[in-house]
């Protein structure tokens, strides 16, 4: 358990881990925001000579953390795949092969801007698919950040990171979780994923990632 920052929000404790994702321990429900599947495959595809191995990354990622620890349910917080090319051969085998060794698990998707550009999650791989937005306690889950939702929104679709600096020229750009009065938002869950840099004095509280620990700034 060493890395993680818990945080209490809406009177419920929530873990933010270096893998880039939240547990909800009380529920037993992981949150992962914008996995973007396949994606590397849609930039190849395009011409643009980017590595493979990014989705197999992510689900071994995936897979240490349902393994330590054991959720019930796993929400991503929308933008499940890339976009149509996504939903190659190779990127639903891998995602079908990680389905058969948690087919226990609940899994469900916030719909997100590219879901609905690349479709719905093949029948194969038991996802529920939540068109809008998924209430749950003292939460909603969205994939963009809402003022018109009830409760304490967790979302994803930003990517945010910040940018800190050190003595000199000194600088390095971490994905981070930011925390604002009514809503939060996780950084991308994907490897092959860019970041936005946010500006910190716009939340209350901002918490950096590195792959060892969260800290907050």
């Amino acid at each position: 358990m060493n890395g993680i920052c818990r945080v209490v929000v809406a009177g419920e404790e929530l873990w933010l881990l270096p893998e880039r994702a939240m547990l909800w321990p009380a529920r037993r429900t992981l949150l992962a925001a914008d996995p973007h599947f396949g994606k590397a495959a849609v930039f190849r595809a395009r011409g643009i000579p980017v590595p493979s191995g990014s989705t197999g990354g992510t689900l071994a990622s995936l897979a240490s953390l349902v393994a330590q620890h054991a959720p019930e349910c796993l929400v991503f917080l929308g933008d499940f795949f890339h976009g149509k090319r996504s939903q190659n051969d190779a990127t639903l085998g891998a995602l079908q092969a990680w389905r058969r060794a948690h087919s226990r698990l609940h899994v469900q998707l916030v719909q997100g801007n590219h879901d609905r550009h690349s479709g719905a999650p093949p029948d194969e791989l038991d996802i529920e698919w939540i068109a809008d937005t998924l209430a749950d306690g003292p939460f909603t889950f969205s994939h963009h950040a809402r003022e018109d939702a009830p409760g304490y929104v967790l979302s994803g679709h930003l990517h945010p990171a910040i940018n800190l600096f050190g003595p000199g020229r000194d600088h390095v750009r971490l994905p981070c979780f930011v925390f604002g009065v009514d809503n939060a938002i996780l950084p991308a869950f994907g490897e092959f994923t860019g970041g936005a840099a946010v500006d910190r004095l716009n939340w209350q509280r901002v918490f950096a990632v590195t792959q060892e620990r969260v800290f907050e700034l």
